[in-house]
């Protein structure tokens, strides 16, 4: 199947614990490059979620935005710090004693005093949060790829519409070479015998201008082989996988083949058909840039 390079997906898991939102969407890329936004205290797992995107994503522009609630009542404690009071307290008797002040110190007071409570943030299981992390990361991949693969159908189902027409103008460069050649010979005749009159014609001569004439606009090879790309590229497409970076370079050469027939072309249909095929061609190219 085919997987378009644009798309969204949404999961999320909760406990009693914990919350857990993540956000995926992308665009098209040449490679994979992956944009992490989340919470610190999540940064450690930040390897095992690309590792995790590697399953899911080949190419593309893709950016992850996750968000964590807390909701357990543990997850901080209060430390006190006694060596630390004491010294405070310590010198403010001191104080007190120097410049004979009242010591007013109160617990209350004391407890103000920068670090002699603090509260600390209590070490969280790795292993419990991962999975949690872990399933909310594959289910909105889960649905990221879904959408991909939804719109890769419609890419697919467009561009084999746009290579049948490309088909159909090739196969008429194909019926109308020929006619021209033999249209060729019979104006080139006519204008001979108007300019000799009776002196009769030399026929190998006229032949020799025809087969010249030939060499300058035919462009038989060129018609096979566009019309094997065309057909290799729908090939590949039925095949499907990521082929977005093969379906270009089937295009290039396509444009090439397309080209060289255009600047041949020595006939008002013929180049008018040659430039619907350059004109078919681009779009193609611009929608295989949305291809993984």
């Amino acid at each position: 199947m085919i997987k378009s390079m644009t798309g969204f997906g949404r999961c999320e898991t909760a406990d009693k614990k914990r919350k857990i939102t993540v956000e995926l969407k992308s665009v098209n890329h040449r490679y994979l490059d992956v944009n992490i936004k989340m919470p610190k205290n999540l940064n450690f797992f930040e390897s095992s979620i690309r590792n995790l995107l590697k399953k899911y994503i080949e190419r593309g522009k893709v950016d992850i935005y996750i968000t964590y609630e807390d909701y357990s009542e543990d997850n901080y404690a209060l430390k006190y710090n006694p060596g630390l009071a004491g010294e405070y307290l310590k010198y403010l008797n001191a104080m007190a004693l120097e410049f004979g002040l009242e010591n007013d110190i109160r617990v209350s007071t004391l407890s103000r005093y920068p670090d002699v409570l603090v509260m600390e943030e209590q070490e969280v299981d790795e292993d419990e949060l991962w999975e949690v992390l872990k399933k909310a990361v594959c289910g909105a991949c889960e649905q990221f790829v879904e959408a991909r693969t939804k719109e890769g159908e419609h890419l697919k189902n467009d561009l084999i519409e746009k290579l049948d027409e490309l088909l159909s103008d090739v196969e008429f460069i194909e019926r109308r070479s020929p006619q021209i050649m033999e249209e060729y010979r019979s104006r080139l005749t006519e204008r001979v015998r108007e300019l000799l009159g009776e002196t009769p014609l030399d026929e190998s001569r006229i032949a020799t201008e025809v087969t010249i004439y030939a060499d300058k606009v035919c462009v038989d090879e060129e018609t096979v082989r566009l019309k094997s790309h065309i057909i290799s590229m729908k090939d590949t497409l039925t095949e499907g996988g990521s082929v977005g970076r093969k379906l270009d370079f089937i295009a290039q050469e396509m444009n090439r083949e397309a080209n060289t027939i255009l600047s041949k072309a020595n006939n008002i249909e013929i180049s008018d058909v040659g430039i619907n095929l350059k004109t078919g061609i681009e779009k193609i190219r611009e929608q295989i840039q949305n291809i993984e």
